[in-house]
């Protein structure tokens, strides 16, 4: 399965709005920043008809080692959390 890295990215978003690849490029890591930043802030960023990307909060809990088998405490943390919107689920389905 190709794979598509930010810079094929851009230079698709280019050729679909009609832009620079350079433009795009430069709208597209300030959308990455900026999803980034507010998601990093406490914000959920909703993208209507494509998702939702916010903040997971994990509690601390128990666990064990793989290894030793021994319990240990897992400390509490943040994650980043993308939930897909039902348009978007539908036009990757086919």
């Amino acid at each position: 399965m190709p794979s598509i890295n930010k810079s094929d990215l851009a230079g698709l978003v280019a050729e679909q709005a009609d832009v620079s690849v350079a433009e795009a490029k430069a709208i597209v890591d300030a959308t990455f920043e900026v999803v980034a930043a507010r998601v990093a802030a406490g914000d959920e960023v909703s993208v209507g008809g494509f998702g939702k990307f916010s903040v997971a909060e994990r509690s601390a809990r128990t666990g064990r080692n793989p290894q030793t088998g021994e319990t240990m405490q897992i400390a509490a943390s943040k994650a980043p959390k993308f939930s897909a919107a039902s348009a978007f689920k539908t036009a990757v389905k086919g």
